[in-house]
C-alpha cells in the first residue's frame, strides 16, 4: 500500500518494540507521519531494561518511506502525554491515526498463577501499563483526532473478542488486562461514532517480537531452526510488520466505520484486505490456535499460512 497514508499523522505508543514498532514502521511503507513514542531512548532505557529505542524505530519508519518522529514519553504521566499532543497539534494540526499499543507486562506476568499466589504489586502494575496508559493518551489525543471525519482509534491486545471470552488467559491479572482493552475500543467507538471516526481492538498472532526472539534463542533469518519451546512456534507465528500492515489496512480503508467497536486479528484481516507478512505468508493464528494447538494436535501449518 505504498502512498496510501501520504499526508496522514500516526501516533503509536509503545513503538519500541513489537507490535508498537511494526506497526510504526507498516505506517511508514504506507507513506504516512509517525510519532513513535516510548520509554527507552539512546541516553536512557527504562525500567524494562531492553536495548530496542524509540530513535531506532523512527528510523526504521523513515527507511520505509514514511517520516517517523521520536518522541521519549511515558503514557502514565497525562502531563507528558499532553504536551506530546500540543506538539502534535502545533507541527502538524491533525491526527488521524492513533494506535494505542502500550503493554509493557511481559516481566510482570507470573503465567498459570492463582490470583492469591500472584504478586499483587506486579500484577496491578500490569493493569496499569495495559489500561490506564490507554485511557490516558486517548484522553489527550482523541480530540485532535475527531476534528477530521475519518480517523482510526486502535487498541492493540492480545485476543480476539470470540477467543478470549471463552479462554482463560494465563492468569487473572493478564485476562483482565487484555479483555479490557476489547472493551476500551468498543466504549471509544460509540463515542467516536457521531464524529465520523471509528475504534476498532486488533490482537497479532503469535509474534516473533524481539524478546521471544531471545526466549527462542533464534532470529528471525533463523526462526524456522527453533528447538526450544512450543513446535507450534515454526507453524504459525509472524513478524511485528504483519499486525502493523493489518494498522495500515484499516487506515486506508474509506469504509473503515463499518468496523466501529469491533474486534479483529492480524490474519482475519490479512484475509480480506490481501495483504502479507514479510515473507509472502498470510498466517492465521487464532483459527490456527483453536483448530490446531488447543485441541493438542501435532504442529501443521497447512492451510493456515
Amino acid at each position: 500500500m505504498p502512498g496510501s497514508l501520504d499526508g496522514k499523522v500516526a501516533l503509536v505508543t509503545g513503538a519500541t518494540r513489537g507490535a508498537g514498532r511494526g506497526t510504526a514502521v507498516a505506517l511508514g511503507e504506507a507513506g504516512a507521519t509517525v510519532y513513535c513514542t516510548g520509554r527507552t531512548t539512546r541516553e536512557h532505557r527504562s525500567d524494562y531494561d531492553r536495548p530496542e529505542t524509540i530513535e531506532e524505530t523512527a528510523e526504521l519508519v523513515d527507511g520505509a518511506g514514511g517520516r517517523g518522529i521520536a518522541v521519549a514519553v511515558d503514557h502514565l504521566q497525562p502531563d507528558r502525554v499532553r504536551a506530546l499532543v500540543e506538539r502534535i497539534d502545533e507541527e502538524q494540526g491533525r491526527l488521524d491515526v492513533l494506535v494505542n499499543d502500550v503493554w509493557g507486562g511481559e516481566k510482570l506476568a507470573e503465567w498459570n498463577t492463582p490470583i492469591w499466589e500472584h504478586d499483587l504489586d506486579g500484577g496491578l502494575r500490569m493493569l496499569r501499563l495495559a489500561i490506564d496508559t490507554h485511557l490516558i493518551t486517548s484522553h489527550f489525543a482523541l480530540p485532535l483526532l475527531i476534528r477530521r471525519p475519518g480517523g482510526l482509534l486502535v487498541e492493540m491486545t492480545d485476543g480476539t473478542l470470540e477467543y478470549n471470552a471463552g479462554n482463560y488467559r494465563l492468569s487473572t491479572f493478564y485476562d483482565l488486562a487484555k479483555t479490557a482493552v476489547l472493551r476500551l475500543a468498543f466504549a471509544q467507538g460509540h463515542e467516536l461514532a457521531p464524529h465520523g471516526c471509528t475504534a476498532v481492538a486488533l490482537t497479532p498472532g503469535w509474534m516473533r517480537s524481539e524478546m521471544m526472539l531471545e526466549i527462542y534463542g533464534v532470529t528471525e533469518d533463523t526462526w524456522r531452526e527453533a528447538k526450544v519451546g512450543s513446535p507450534h512456534f515454526v507453524a504459525i507465528s509472524e513478524t511485528p510488520r504483519f499486525v502493523g500492515r493489518a494498522v495500515a489496512a484499516l487506515a486506508s480503508d474509506p469504509d473503515v466505520q463499518r468496523r466501529n467497536g469491533g474486534s479483529f486479528s492480524s490474519g482475519g484481516l490479512a484475509r480480506e484486505y490481501g495483504f502479507t507478512d514479510l515473507d509472502g505468508s498470510q498466517p492465521d493464528c487464532w483459527r490456527y490456535l483453536v483448530e490446531v494447538q488447543d485441541p493438542g494436535l501435532p504442529p501443521d501449518p497447512e492451510g493456515y499460512r
